[in-house]
């Protein structure tokens, strides 16, 4: 099971004197975390550090910001995957307290803060959603919108041409099947009905 934070949350660390704050987020899109990171990093300048990862859909990104290559950022992101999480975005700032760490140490103290924090944040269960779009022709477009909301489907507002409407739902992808069934009994055949696919998200 996938899962996301229902919202933002905080945890923070001392570590042989250093100070380890753990921020995570759910996000709706890479862009919303590159902006997350960068209003951290913006706000606390005084930070030794701003390490982070997200994890959203296939793609992924983690950053030693300043670190030793491989102990801050990758395990963070080792901790997202751990815990079967997907659409987070995580930043751990460290304020520097005047004893090192070594290698090991940093690994250790990176991925204990995120682990701590995300295993406390809490978590919702993540639902895959798609788009689909149909025609309805005007004689059958007060019974569809009348359906629709019975299905447990969310309908932008129809877009209507001179033979009735366009009609794009969300729903959750396990009702796919079914909706289609129901809007194709509905309509006997008649909506012409389509998976919208989502524009490509940029590595």
């Amino acid at each position: 099971m996938t899962q996301t934070l229902v919202g933002s949350f905080l945890l923070e660390r001392d570590i042989k004197k250093s100070r380890f704050l753990a921020r995570a987020i759910p996000i709706a899109s890479i862009a919303e975390a590159d902006a997350f990171i960068a209003r951290i990093a913006a706000a606390e300048p005084d930070a030794t550090h701003h390490c982070w990862a997200w994890q959203f859909g296939p793609h992924c990104r983690c950053h030693d910001a300043g670190e030793p290559s491989g102990t801050a950022g990758r395990p963070i992101l080792q901790v997202v995957v751990a815990q079967k999480l997907d659409r987070v975005a995580i930043v751990v700032s460290r304020w520097f307290g005047g004893i090192k760490l070594g290698a090991g140490g940093l690994v250790r103290a990176y991925a204990g803060t995120a682990a701590e924090c995300l295993r406390e944040a809490p978590k919702e269960e993540l639902i895959e959603r798609i788009r689909l779009g149909f025609h309805c022709p005007f004689s059958l477009l007060g019974l569809i919108q009348a359906r629709l909301p019975e299905w447990g489907v969310e309908a932008e507002p129809p877009v209507f041409d001179e033979n009735g409407a366009w009609f794009q739902l969300l729903l959750p992808q396990a009702l796919q099947q079914n909706v289609c069934a129901k809007l194709t009994d509905l309509t006997c055949g008649q909506a012409d009905i389509r998976l919208i696919e989502d524009e490509p998200i940029p590595a």
